[in-house]
């Protein structure tokens, strides 16, 4: 089959290098994918947005499969016009996607249907949301409603801080137009677990479970990124809580989607906060979470390709997917003054070590090859992700690995998988 991965991250690198192990995948494309990328996979000079080109280039290619891997493309609808054109396509259709594109549809969607959650108020005028936040305790969290690239959320201490977090979102639009809107809700506390799931939008199967480091410094200081680092399984997510969130959260989740006319198939990822009064959503996903695949799909053991046939077939319950019994840990290398300003262009060193490696894959995010040599090319550059038979052992290897590895200005955390 002629697989074709759309997007440009870690991400989609870990999907392309899961979906090379599948003997039924006989050519593999990504656009517009990246210099780690290249070496796997025929990279497309087509943006990750760009609809039209991207079916165009499946439809002349005589591409089998199209995996829409990012939040964008997802939001605008890639999904629908692949389908309206005959061509298989795995993630949701743009009206599910919803359920990340607009905050403030999922915070609805929860209070509706009672999926637990934090509270919550939503505005779309900048001086009723500071009214708001005048009088509001504290901490609380102030979001942008749209898509900001996993940044638009600010804990805010105090009420002059949500006061510049709502100037800063709504009047300077820091995050375009993710801001129209904002969703204030109260401050969770607990441990922080991504889970997630396969559906077709009747059968939902969870996978392994794990946690993200969203703090661009160690013991979680500085602003949010992307993610600096993960690692899988979570600690603190014991069988009882997954059960509880499975009745709770996932199938529910799957059943009221359903049930709005926006049946979901694809990857949908959870956001939880473990409470002292239960599990909650924090945020959903409609994708692979960024860098929580680096985790999970190592540790995958079903063929990737299988899966997302059974999902776009809706005959996920006709598979089993099974996990390998052990752990995994990625440590991001970004760009010196990422997620602020930061240089591209530096030559990477250290590569070499790892290309034949079984228990740690280094997955490109910001790369670009040239004359046979890698660059930086992004904020989030590399995820370097060891697996093991346990946690420590996972770490261990992967900061390891992360010391072999080398280019001007790297910064990465030193505290992944810790806690």
């Amino acid at each position: 089959m002629k697989v074709l991965v759309v997007g440009s991250g870690g991400r989609e690198h870990a999907i392309l290098w899961k979906l090379k192990q599948s003997p039924r995948v006989t050519d593999l494309y990504c656009a517009p994918g990246n210099g780690g990328i290249s070496e796997i996979a025929r990279c497309v000079s087509v943006e990750a947005t760009d609809i039209e080109g991207i079916v165009a280039f499946s439809k002349e290619n005589n591409i089998d499969l199209v995996v829409v891997a990012p939040d964008d493309p997802l939001a605008a609808g890639m999904v629908d016009a692949l389908e309206a054109e005959g061509i298989r396509a795995f993630g949701p259709r743009r009206n599910a996607a919803l359920i990340e594109a607009s905050k403030a549809f999922s915070k609805q969607l929860m209070r509706k249907y009672n999926i637990p959650t934090a509270e919550y108020e939503i505005f779309d005028d900048s001086e009723k949301a500071k009214e708001y936040v005048r009088s509001a305790s504290y901490p609380l969290v102030v979001k942008a409603d749209g898509l900001a690239l996993g940044k638009g959320v600010i804990i805010c201490n105090t009420a002059q801080e949500a006061l510049d977090a709502v100037s800063s979102i709504m009047e300077d639009k820091k995050f375009g137009s993710a801001g129209q809107k904002v969703v204030i809700e109260e401050f969770m506390t607990g441990p922080e677990v991504s889970v997630l799931a396969f559906t077709d939008g009747k059968t939902l199967v969870p996978m392994v479970s794990s946690q993200d480091h969203k703090r661009v410094f160690d013991n979680d200081k500085g602003l949010n990124t992307g993610g600096m680092g993960t690692f899988s399984p979570s600690r603190h997510y014991t069988e009882e809580i997954s059960k509880v969130c499975m009745d709770k959260i996932f199938k529910p989740t799957i059943e009221v989607m359903k049930k709005e006319g926006r049946p979901f198939k694809g990857v949908l990822y959870f956001g939880l906060m473990l409470t002292d009064k239960g599990p909650k959503v924090l945020e959903y996903n409609a994708r692979f979470g960024d860098p929580e695949t680096q985790v999970i799909l190592p540790l995958l053991e079903t063929d990737l390709l299988d899966i997302f046939e059974a999902v776009i077939d809706e005959k996920l319950d006709t598979i089993n997917i099974t996990w390998k019994n052990e752990a995994a840990v990625c440590v991001i290398m970004a760009s010196g003054g990422y997620p602020e300003k930061y240089v591209k262009g530096y030559e990477i060193s250290g590569l070499e070590k790892f290309e034949n490696c079984k228990d740690i894959i280094v997955f490109h995010a910001g790369t670009k090859k040239e004359s046979g040599k890698f660059y930086t090319n992004g904020g989030r550059v590399l995820g370097v992700t060891a697996i093991a038979p346990n946690l420590k052992m996972a770490r261990e290897k992967a900061y390891k690995a992360v010391s072999d590895i080398a280019f001007k200005d790297a910064h990465f955390r030193r505290d992944i998988g810790i806690k």
